[in-house]
């Protein structure tokens, strides 16, 4: 194994054709007794410290997932985008994103502190 110092400490890699890769993470969560786990959180990695709030788990094609978006954006007066089948929208709007999804019918549940 060759590791590679980061900031954070090493990140061991191994590239070795023999071992098996661990599938990508994808952006829907599976659905847990019939209903999606939908969670809206907060990050703000790799944005030069402004916030986002991120919806995951959304169980919707692509097409779905923008439409969603544009009404969310529109409903927090803010920007945003759809990346890798996630919500990201700008500011701090967990409370008011959380309160809307519930009301069109999602699960939804703050995520983070």
């Amino acid at each position: 194994m060759k590791s590679r110092p980061t900031y954070r400490g090493v990140v061991l890699r191994d590239n070795s054709p023999g071992r098996a890769r661990r599938p990508a993470p994808s952006g829907a969560a599976p659905p847990v007794s019939g209903a999606a786990r939908v969670r809206v959180g907060r990050e703000v990695a790799g944005r030069s410290g402004k916030g986002v709030s991120v919806i995951s788990g959304l169980a919707l094609d692509t097409a779905q997932l923008a439409e969603l978006a544009t009404r969310l954006k529109k409903l927090c007066g803010a920007g945003g985008a759809v990346r890798d089948g996630v919500i990201e929208i700008q500011g701090e709007h967990r409370d008011r994103l959380v309160a809307e999804l519930c009301r069109l019918g999602y699960q939804a549940k703050r995520a983070g502190g």
